[in-house]
């Protein structure tokens, strides 16, 4: 959805418009192409999911990467106030994160329920038998 957005708002863009603003160097790269980035310029890479294959390591990651999403879209909707098409699919998608937070949350905690409450972090148990 994000890059649907940065798509609409810049399709039409003139190079006049281009030139001088920050968004100068990301169209020598890639015109007015999507390529998911950072906003400090390092592309998306699959490195970005962490999986460790413990239950609680990988429900915590989840959670940490629901609120730091949470967080870019909090920034995000600061920035563009001004204009709605932009600021309402931002606040669903922020919405959208907070759902997954507690989701995930709920998951770690039908988890933790179903572990040693003496000993849950002490080990994975589909691996220690």
């Amino acid at each position: 959805m994000v890059s649907t957005m940065v798509h609409q708002l810049t399709r039409n863009l003139t190079v006049d418009q281009i030139k001088g603003t920050p968004f100068e160097a990301y169209y020598v790269d890639h015109t007015v192409g999507v390529w998911p980035q950072a906003a400090g310029g390092v592309p998306f890479c699959a490195s970005e999911f962490q999986s460790k294959g413990d239950a609680i390591t990988d429900i915590v990651e989840d959670m940490a990467a629901e609120q730091k999403a949470r967080t870019t879209y909090d920034n995000l909707l600061r920035l563009c106030r001004d204009d709605p098409d932009v600021y309402e699919p931002l606040k669903f998608l922020r919405e959208r994160e907070i759902v997954h937070f507690q989701r995930f949350g709920e998951a770690l905690s039908i988890i933790q329920s179903k572990l040693d409450s003496k000993n849950f972090y002490a080990y994975n148990p589909g691996f220690k038998k």
